[in-house]
Parts: C-alpha cells; sequence; structure tokens
C-alpha cells in the first residue's frame, strides 16, 4: 500500500508539477534522454533562466551523488527562485545508474556532456518562455559551461569554483596534497599521465580503480584545457572562487581571471568547494553531506545581480 502511494505521488508530482515554497514552482520535464527539473519564480512573466551543471561524478539534478550530498544544486536554484530567477537543472549521465538510452559506458567522451548541455541551452531558447539564458557550471560543470558556451547562443557565464587546470593535472595535484606513501602515489601519478597520453594501463595500479575500457572515457576529460576556449568566448562572464575550497586552488580563480580579463570576479574568503561557508577543515568535509546548510548569500547575489544585470558585458 506505501508502495502504491509513493508511485501515485510520484506520477502526480511528474504531471502537474510540486511547490517548492511560495515563491516559485518546480516541475520534472525531460528533454531527450536528460530527466530535469525546472524551477520558476511565480508571478513572473518570461523570468531569466539558468542552466545549472553539475560537477564531477554521477551528480543527480539536486547535485548529490553516490558518497556526497550536499543539494548544492537545489538549493541554488530555489535561492535564484526567491531572486526571480528560473533554473534547468538535470541528472548527468551515470546518475543512479548508467541508463541504456546512452550507449555503452566506455563509449562516453567528454564531449557527451558538453552535447548535453547544449540541447538544454537549445530546450530553453526554443520554449518561448524565458528571456535571457545563462549557464551556470559549478566545478567541473564550469568546464561543461566553457565548451557549450562556444557552441549555442547563451547571454551569461557563471563559472562557480571552476578548475583552470586539465583534469588530469588537477587530480594529481589533489592526490599529491594527500599523505600517500610515494610507493603508492608514484605508481599511481605515472599512470594518470599515461592515460592522459592516450595509452591503456592494464592493470592499473593499486589505489587506481580504473578499469582499462573506461580508460579511454577519462582520458577525453582528463585533457581539456579550459583556458584556451575560454579565452574566446566574448559573452558577459562571472567567475567565482572560495578560500576554503579543498578541491579547486586560489591560482585556478586567477588563471581563469587572467584568460577572461573583461570578466567580473568574486573571491569568497570563507566559502568551500560546495558554496557554503565552513570554519575549518573538519567543518569543511561535513558540509559534504548536510543538505540543510545554507549556500553563501554573497555568492547567491552576486550571481542572481549577473545574470539579471542589463549590461553587455
Amino acid at each position: 500500500m506505501r508502495g502504491r502511494r509513493l508511485i501515485v505521488a510520484l506520477a502526480i508530482l511528474s504531471l502537474c508539477g510540486a511547490t517548492t515554497g511560495v515563491s516559485a514552482n518546480e516541475t520534472q520535464i525531460r528533454v531527450g534522454n536528460l530527466d530535469a527539473v525546472l524551477t520558476t519564480p511565480q508571478d513572473v512573466e518570461r523570468p531569466t533562466v539558468a542552466l545549472l551543471i553539475a560537477g564531477s561524478g554521477s551528480t543527480d539534478h539536486d547535485g548529490n551523488g553516490p558518497q556526497a550530498k550536499p543539494a548544492t544544486l537545489k538549493k541554488l536554484a530555489e535561492q535564484l527562485a526567491e531572486r526571480k530567477i528560473a533554473t534547468l537543472r538535470y541528472d548527468k549521465r551515470g546518475a543512479g545508474g548508467w541508463k541504456p538510452e546512452f550507449g555503452k559506458p566506455e563509449d562516453f567522451r567528454f564531449k557527451d556532456y558538453v552535447d548535453d548541455a547544449v540541447s538544454l541551452v537549445n530546450y530553453l531558447r526554443g520554449s518561448g518562455k524565458f528571456g535571457r539564458v545563462a549557464v551556470i557550471g559549478h566545478s567541473e560543470g564550469g568546464l561543461v559551461a566553457i565548451l557549450a558556451a562556444r557552441q549555442v547562443q547563451i547571454d551569461r557565464l557563471v563559472l562557480l569554483v571552476t578548475a583552470a587546470r586539465r583534469q588530469g593535472d588537477l587530480l594529481k595535484a589533489q592526490l599529491e596534497r594527500r599523505q600517500i606513501p610515494s610507493d603508492v602515489l608514484d605508481p599511481i601519478l605515472k599512470a594518470i599521465d599515461s592515460i592522459m597520453d592516450g595509452q591503456i594501463v592494464d592493470p592499473p595500479p593499486r589505489g587506481l580503480s580504473i578499469a582499462p575500457s573506461m580508460q579511454p572515457s577519462l582520458a577525453s576529460a582528463f585533457t581539456i584545457d579550459p583556458i584556451d576556449p575560454l579565452k574566446s568566448i566574448e559573452k558577459p562572464t562571472l567567475i567565482v572562487g572560495g578560500g576554503r575550497d579543498l578541491q579547486v586552488a586560489r591560482l585556478d580563480f586567477a588563471a581563469l581571471s587572467a584568460a577572461s580579463p573583461l570578466a567580473k570576479t568574486l573571491w569568497v574568503p570563507e566559502m568551500n568547494h560546495i558554496l557554503v561557508d565552513v570554519t575549518d577543515d573538519s567543518d569543511n568535509l561535513a558540509a559534504y553531506n548536510q543538505a540543510d546548510r545554507a549556500l553563501d548569500a554573497t555568492m547567491l547575489d552576486a550571481v542572481a545581480t549577473f545574470v539579471q544585470a542589463g549590461d553587455t558585458r
């Protein structure tokens, strides 16, 4: 009986949408093979809309993955709705398991993420329901956003705690900061270099459980440099970094800012990688599974002001 009630509730949600609060409506939609959630502010005709692109891993439309559930995108959508901005957020390929309609997992390439984002921007533009269309990329989603912005018409680009390095290089830097014994770390770093060079590492070293069949997929992500693509983007851009970010360094923020010298920038000293304020490393790690933790208010106000601004840069 309980399962039947759940099915009925989900059906009602899918058909009619659900209210997230007094100021917004939330509706589940499907665009091609992508499951998405559209959040729209009430009583706003043709609002600005932002496509929210999640970070790395099999991340769902709320910004949650198998290990961490901070609900970053859900909170971002709700807070932007409070500021009269609509959002579309979606399940990345692999969220909740790999769907057969996406083909074989080993055939995935990073450009598939970009193609997904482009198709969603086209959906938003073609719907006739929205005014300005912005793209907001979080972490790895920032790289997807940069590449998508070169292929499809957007009005604003926002990069939240986005790396300026190739993902393979970023992963190596993150591993080098951990206290991993050299006899374990050195083979891992060498294997990452080999994968980035297009080689297959079989067997992979201890501590790097990447099946040989999946290594070309990772190589397609590991080797993309965001700097040159960002330099070619002429649309107004906002770059946001956080001083408590354990995954992306200030040098990334600086490098992105240098690559886009006309971009607006915001550095938030106490904000971490999931866009909340933290006090120390212990608090930082705990925040990754605290879905009720509020996003940084300065960041929210800056993003909302930027995507709705009337200036051309």
